[in-house]
């Protein structure tokens, strides 16, 4: 029984920048139309998923990490290391920069730092993102931000369907407008806010920024991750590796016919983002549809997905 996969219920976030696009994608019941991020696989204390079914069946992520650590391979953390969420950025999200372990330990309470990536799901045309910045050094980083220089600061890359980014923590950048977005993070939700175009919310109040601190943890100058996908073609299926990093692996199965595989990882989360079929594993069958989000815990050994889907797959790892 303890083999079985681990599917999940996810919780949802109201901000200012959300839509109502996780509702008509995936068919979620989202609390409004400001709607920015669905946490599908979380144990973080802001949004616990719940397991759905099966013996585990209403209990927090975080409860079954404490009370069953075999089921993630024992992994060396002392929380579950990973939160995965989709993000509808309806509007320009804010401009950010994330902190790495040892900044964020000293100066968020214990927090974890945050490395990330994202892979596009879908996106308006002609759709952009921020990703680094043109700054040569500290000191023109901070002229350029106090003196509201933003267009001058911030590099722009135009997106499509399918693009991954890896953004390593010190990394500033923000999601725009008409994009959906898969994102793989160390499970953490500290941001430091750079920039958010003056909005204010709904009772006229600007949101804090946070610009000593993002001028203390941002890289300068930018440099690019350095990321080298690789497709490898199986019986029923492509799988693209996005990346191996310090904190997680992210892959992407393409699965057009019958794919037969391995759980070779301390545990697998897998989020089905189009299509649909069948999980079957031990001469058992799990339906799978867009929008489910699910666990292959440790020691699941061999399992089948037949089908017609595109799933993204990610797994801890312990590099740094």
């Amino acid at each position: 029984m303890d083999f079985e996969p681990i599917f999940l219920t996810p919780v949802f976030q109201e901000r200012i920048w959300g839509g109502t696009k996780l509702a008509e994608r995936f068919g979620y019941e989202i609390p409004s139309a400001q709607t920015g991020e669905c946490w599908a696989v979380s144990a973080h204390p802001h949004g616990q998923t719940k397991i759905a079914q099966g013996p585990f069946a209403g209990i927090t992520l975080g409860q079954l990490w404490e009370e069953r650590r075999d089921l993630f391979g024992h992994f060396p953390s002392d929380r579950f290391p990973l939160l995965t969420k989709i993000l509808d950025a309806n509007a320009d999200l804010s401009v950010q920069v994330h902190p790495d372990d040892d900044y964020a330990k000293t100066h968020e309470g214990g927090e974890l730092g945050k490395t990330e990536c994202w892979y596009i799901i879908d996106c308006k045309p002609g759709a952009e993102l921020i990703y680094g910045h043109y700054a040569e050094t500290k000191e023109q980083l901070r002229a350029m931000m106090e003196a509201g220089e933003w267009d001058r600061l911030l590099r722009k890359v135009p997106i499509q369907p399918g693009d991954f980014f890896y953004v390593p923590s010190g990394t500033i950048h923000a999601l725009c407008e008409g994009t959906l977005v898969l994102e793989t993070q160390q499970s953490s939700d500290t941001t430091y806010r750079v920039y958010d175009y003056d909005r204010v919310d709904s009772h006229g109040r600007k949101r804090e920024l946070h610009l000593e601190k993002a001028l203390d943890v941002t890289t300068v100058p930018h440099r690019d991750a350095d990321v080298r996908p690789y497709v490898a073609e199986f019986p029923g299926a492509t799988v693209t590796t996005f990346v191996e990093g310090d904190y997680f692996g992210v892959q992407k199965w393409n699965i057009h016919d019958t794919f037969t595989s391995a759980q070779t990882k301390p545990f697998l989360i897998v989020s089905i983002l189009r299509g649909e079929g069948e999980l079957i594993h031990n001469g058992r069958a799990y339906p799978l549809r867009y929008g489910d989000h699910l666990i292959l815990p440790h020691q699941f050994g061999c399992f089948t997905i037949q089908g017609t889907l595109e799933a993204i797959a990610s797994w801890p790892r312990a590099g740094k």
